[in-house]
């Protein structure tokens, strides 16, 4: 390019004055190989490219051009009509000019372009393809060559020097890729008649877009400006509707007129007449848009004026409404604002009679002055007590845990020296207490603290600090002195208002003999009500409203102060309580056993007793069975001895009461005072006592009992049934060697503690006595006897109703409650092991205190058809309260279905759902049998199940015939139980 207006052979605007016929050359090039970069596309099939062969040159020229040319601004706005945008195909540069500076280069000034144009051979563009896809085709091909090495195959040459060839990037043939996405089609014959037509049809498409500026893919230039593209395509012709100022008429251009072949340079057509038409078409487009931005503004104008006036409406009517009622309030606006400030007056007297002194915290510093009034203080003498104490515990332990006589000799001399120190202390201290007002100052914390919580709620944990008392004071101080400014205010406010009605008076006051005139008085009306109504208003503010978050934040931080306060005085009084309530205590044993231990002589003699009430009662029981042994034995004298051995029995059993009485005594002094006991006097046997929680009695033999053998339950142990005391017992005797003798002991002694701990509330079949047999390895244990009373025997002959398997199984639940809150697993529960007292009182019995927990679940458990065994016992899992509760839930369901057949899942888990339940009854078996991940007995017994309301079940006159007759046979059992004439039939509670 050699200046300004000046173009290579390859400008863009030159790409019109092609020849109006195309022709093929005779090409000696063909299918010859050439390397060439893309440099730009014109359309999907047609291309600018540069030899690879003169990158060096073309690299060169542009450093140059890039240095001498400078860099234009960016555009905005509708860009000038007599501009054009112009690319350089060669460089890809663009530049705007004048339409006057373009100009046809002289034949002596071209020169051959550095790019070729070339065409991808055997492809046109569809006829009537969208812009949009005449723009991603474009966009396709320059993705595929732009900058890029390509190899071209050419296979012909237009006169125009647009090369035909078949390009092809690697091992991809470029018209392929672009045929198969559908921007171009292959042609339907290869003849040059064809190539001539394609061409002509091209240039036509070609010259359009040039006169419209078609984008270039790239360039040196970085601003480049927005320019306007065709809006379509069509088949035949590109019709304009051109606007005519005067008529409006509409001129229609063929297309023909605007193809290469009519602007070729041998054409009458001058290159003026194409640029006036473009200017026209351009003009009309341009009045188009305008029209139609105009016509928009004028439709919202029209809109917008159209709101205007329905608002202004609205105003109006809104204006007369407020002018309507301003007129009527101002009638009444001396009375209205009279009776307002009447009004507020009220309120404010009803204010300021009320007590207000929480919200400033009045009840708080009242509080803290309470508190730091009585405050009571740690007493003197109780750190030497629990100083003295604690060695004094430290001494009676060292004796319990002492097995050697003279050793524990030395250490009671030692612990006696250290309880006459404790005895002078803890006089000392019960003294001193003694002069404290103790309760009455619990009274008064308590009722503070109520007090205070009743009016600020829960308190919030927080540090003791008195910065918090200090803050809270200085904010009290202020707030009172704003409340006293305030209310001084309003006084003197409501005085001059007083005064201005006092002098108003006068002034309508016809006989008054003073005149004052309207001036004097009227005039000020308004700023006196003004300033009243300010003051009212002012003061009824502070009083509604709250202390805001800073005050709030204060009050609760003192209140937790004071709570804190309060908390830690009530604490201090109860370890006082507590130590004295110790003290007391112990100052009335040591007063007794100061200077000498307990002596064992009454356990003795009761001992004593006992043996020769046992060695009267086994003479009389060997004179009884002479005298039935002999021929001619009198009948009188039978009864009469043995009268004499159901009163020596009943003896004994006194005296064993006795003697337990005794070792409950002894036992309590060990645990508290004196713990050298079972040291000092082994003979005694307290060691054994102890260690069986009181269950084990040494007095009892089993030849001392008029015992009935029951055979037929006697499969796996001894059983044997006897009368103590007017009751029936059950004697289990259990085969123990030395090492089963403990553990029986230790198992049996935790579940008589677990029972002691709630007794008759405990749902435990109670444990009378524990002892061994001396001439035999057999341990004996007494439980009560209830015939026919376990579950198994019920329901075989009536089962329990619906409210009665309510309470029974609800009294078995608390017993496995009571075991599982001791760490006891049952492990044996079945249907002969639970019990129901009077068909209303449900109790667990007790299990085999021989085996361990792991052995009583071995056993396999059913109930009719189903296993009581927990599925993670059959896999071998260790016993849980879970498997306890499993059989538990089985038993339920069992009582609740009666004799209907159980359907079990794979695992042996009852289905629940085949039985028509009740939904709670239901909802505690899917909890019990399928759920059971975590429930425990106390949610057992919190069940909705057990927690319904009891509902009276309505009397069956055949199951009432047949309870009467069941009574009436338990009757007769006992008697003949009682006379030991006939063994009984029912079931026992036996493992």
């Amino acid at each position: 390019m050699w200046g300004r207006g000046r173009f290579t052979r390859g400008s863009a605007v030159e790409s019109v004055s092609f020849s109006g016929t195309v022709k093929m050359d005779e090409d000696p090039h063909y299918n010859k190989v050439e390397d060439v970069v893309g440099s730009h596309v014109e359309d999907a099939v047609t291309f600018w490219a540069q030899s690879i062969s003169r990158n060096k040159d073309i690299v060169k020229i542009g450093c140059s051009l890039s240095e001498v040319c400078p860099h234009a601004n960016s555009v905005f706005g509708n860009l000038d009509p007599k501009k054009y945008l112009v690319t350089y195909i060669d460089y890809g540069n663009t530049e705007i000019l004048n339409r006057s500076d373009i100009v046809e280069i002289p034949l002596e000034l071209q020169f051959s372009s550095v790019a070729k144009k070339y065409r991808l051979w055997g492809l046109q563009i569809p006829s009537g393809q969208e812009v949009t896809q005449f723009d991603q085709g474009r966009t396709f091909l320059g993705s595929l060559i732009f900058e890029k090495e390509i190899k071209v195959r050419i296979k012909a040459t237009y006169q125009d020097g647009t090369v035909i060839a078949q390009a092809e990037y690697g091992n991809v043939d470029i018209g392929e890729e672009v045929a198969k996405k559908g921007f171009a089609e292959k042609c339907k014959q290869a003849s040059s008649t064809n190539i001539c037509e394609e061409k002509k049809s091209d240039t036509g498409q070609l010259a359009l877009r040039n006169l419209k500026s078609p984008i270039p893919l790239w360039g040196h230039r970085s601003n480049q400006s927005a320019f306007s593209r065709p809006k379509g395509r069509s088949n035949g012709r590109l019709t304009l509707d051109l606007k005519n100022e005067n008529a409006g008429n509409h001129v229609t251009f063929p297309k023909e007129s605007l193809t290469a072949s009519d602007f070729n340079l041998g054409s009458n057509v001058s290159l003026a007449k194409i640029k006036q038409d473009q200017k026209l078409i351009e003009e009309i487009e341009k009045l188009k848009t305008e029209k139609e931005v105009l016509l928009e503004s004028y439709k919202a104008l029209e809109l917008k004026v159209e709101q205007t006036t329905q608002e202004l409406k609205q105003e109006k009517a809104t204006t007369l409404d407020l002018a309507k009622n301003l007129e009527s309030t101002l009638k009444v606006r001396v009375g209205t604002r009279m009776k307002d400030l009447a009004a507020k007056v009220e309120i404010l007297k009803e204010f300021r009679r009320v007590n207000i002194s929480v919200r400033f915290g009045d009840d708080l510093s009242d509080a803290v002055q309470v508190l730091d009034e009585g405050c009571l203080t740690t007493p003197a003498s109780l750190n030497e007590l629990e100083i003295i104490w604690a060695e004094y515990n430290l001494a009676q332990k060292k004796i319990h845990i002492c097995q050697n006589v003279n050793e524990g000799n030395i250490l009671i001399a030692r612990r006696n020296e250290v309880q006459q120190k404790l005895y002078k202390a803890v006089e000392g201290f019960i003294l001193e207490v003694d002069e404290l007002p103790l309760n009455k100052r619990l009274k008064t914390l308590q009722d503070l603290s109520a007090s205070l919580e009743a009016v600020y709620g829960q308190a919030k944990e927080g540090t003791d600090s008195e910065e918090i008392l200090k803050k809270f004071y200085a904010w009290k101080c202020g707030k009172r002195e704003e409340l006293t400014s305030i209310r001084n205010e309003t006084q003197a406010s409501l005085q001059r208002l007083v005064g201005w009605f006092y002098s108003t008076l006068k002034v309508f006051d016809l006989t008054a003999e003073e005149s004052l005139t309207a001036e004097d008085t009227i005039d000020n009306v308004d700023e006196i009500l003004e300033k009243t109504e300010s003051s009212v208003c002012k003061e009824l503010e502070m009083s509604l409203n709250d202390q805001g978050d800073a005050g709030k934040e204060i009050i609760l931080n003192t209140y937790s102060q004071v709570l804190q306060k309060i908390n830690s005085e009530e604490r201090l009084i109860a370890i006082i309580q507590s130590k004295y309530k110790d003290s007391v205590e112990f100052k009335k044993q040591m007063t007794e056993w100061l200077n000498k231990s307990p002596n064992v002589d009454h356990l003795l003699s009761i001992k004593k007793t006992l043996k020769g009430l046992k060695a009267r009662l086994r003479w009389k029981l060997v004179e009884k069975n002479n005298l039935e042994e002999s021929d001619d034995h009198d009948v009188s004298e039978i009864e009469k001895i043995k009268q004499e051995i159901i009163q020596l029995r009943d003896s004994v059993f006194q005296e064993i009461y006795h003697e337990q009485e005794e070792y409950a005594k002894l036992n309590s002094l060990v645990q508290k005072w004196f713990p050298e006991l079972p040291l000092l006097h082994p003979e005694i046997g307290l060691h054994k006592y102890m260690n069986s929680d009181g269950l084990l009695t040494m007095s009892l033999e089993r030849d001392l009992l008029d015992a009935e053998p029951m055979k037929e339950l006697s499969s796996k142990r001894p059983l044997v049934c006897s009368e103590v005391n007017g009751q029936m017992i059950l004697l289990k005797g259990y085969s123990v060697d030395v090492d089963t003798e403990a553990k029986v002991i230790h198992r049996a002694a935790a579940y008589h503690r677990a029972w002691r701990e709630a007794e008759e509330e405990s749902g435990l079949l109670p444990l009378i006595f524990l002892f061994l047999c001396k001439s035999d390895p057999m341990a004996y244990l007494m439980v009560p006897y209830y015939p026919r009373a376990n579950l198994s025997a019920i329901q075989a002959s009536m089962p329990l109703t619906s409210e009665e398997i309510l309470k029974v199984m609800k009294g078995v639940a608390q017993g496995l409650h009571t075991l599982h809150k001791a760490d006891i697993i049952h492990g044996s529960l079945h249907q002969n092991n639970v019990f129901a007292l009077n068909r209303e009182q449900g109790i667990v019995g007790d299990f085999d205190f021989t085996k361990s927990v792991s052995q009583r679940t071995s056993v396999n458990m059913m109930v009719g058809d189903l296993s009581l065994i927990s599925p993670e016992l059959k896999m071998g899992k260790p016993p849980s309260p879970s498997s306890d509760l499993y059989a538990y839930g089985c038993l339920l369901l069992w009582l609740s279905v009666q004799s209907q057949e159980f359907k079990t899942n794979e695992d042996g888990i009852p289905e629940v759902d085949q039985f028509h339940l009740d939904d709670h009854v239901k909802s505690l078996l899917f909890t019990l049998i399928s759920c059971r991940s975590s429930v425990t007995a106390d949610q057992v017994l919190n069940a909705e199940y057990f927690l319904l309301p009891k509902v009276k079940s309505v009397p069956n006159p055949e199951k009432n015939t047949g309870y009467t007759k069941y009574i009436e046979e338990e009757e007769l059992e006992m008697e003949n139980l009682n006379k030991y004439k006939e063994k009984t039939n029912g079931e026992t509670n036996c493992d």
